[in-house]
């Protein structure tokens, strides 16, 4: 049996350009940054489940347009430029949000919002903020199709400094539930198996590994 030994290291995250995984999933979504600043109202609240790729393409933005970063439960009021927050859902300071859109129309200034669900669905006791969350412009990522899928696997195998063998991804591809966190837990488990085996990642390891999530042997012939 062959075996692959290779060091533990593990490289951080890129947010360059190059690196974000385009295909059919997201391409609404980045037509609708690249739309910027034509957005309704100057504001725009990009939706995604985990790991699609919104601080990546936020990010992008906010690097294209000079946009300074304030955290959901308050910050900076002052005006000029325009203003990326992220993870709104997560918990919001409703006064401050409410005045943050209301800036974001004027001279120099935008406003881009990121979230895991749909701004209609935030909670907020304040009825203006509702209101504005009811109208304002919504872009979705949604879940990641065959082209993005195989571009995260490879980015993290190669995070783990893995090289699978070539019919492992499609094999994967195949088999797993179409999410990042899928993608980046079978990969973690690939590296664990292959470590403690010091075995390659081979479709023959792939397969023990993902037999361990069915009880249907039948999908693996």
């Amino acid at each position: 049996m062959a075996r692959q030994l290779r060091l533990k290291l593990r490289r951080p995250p890129s947010y360059d350009r190059d690196a974000f995984a385009t295909g059919p999933s997201n391409a609404a979504a980045r037509a609708a940054l690249a739309a910027w600043p034509r957005w309704h109202g100057s504001a725009l609240v990009l939706v995604g489940a985990e790991g699609v790729g919104k601080t990546h393409l936020a990010s992008l933005w906010a690097e294209d347009v000079g946009a300074i970063r304030l955290d959901p439960l308050g910050g900076d009021l002052s005006e000029g430029a325009p203003v990326l927050i992220e993870d709104v859902d997560q918990g919001f300071d409703a006064e401050f949000l409410f005045h943050r859109i209301n800036m974001a129309s004027r001279a120099g200034a935008g406003l881009l919002l990121t979230a895991r669900t749909a701004p209609a669905g935030w909670p907020t006791e304040l009825p203006d903020l509702r209101s504005r969350l009811n109208a304002i412009q919504v872009a979705e990522i949604e879940a990641p199709d065959d082209e993005v899928l195989e571009a995260i696997l490879r980015r993290q195998f190669a995070r783990c400094n893995i090289t699978p063998h070539d019919d492992v991804i499609p094999f994967i591809l195949r088999r797993i539930e179409r999410s990042a966190p899928a993608a980046w837990d079978v990969v973690r488990r690939l590296d664990a198996a292959s470590g403690e085996s010091h075995r390659p990642v081979s479709r023959v390891l792939a397969r023990q590994v993902l037999e361990t999530d069915t009880e249907n042997l039948d999908l693996f012939e």
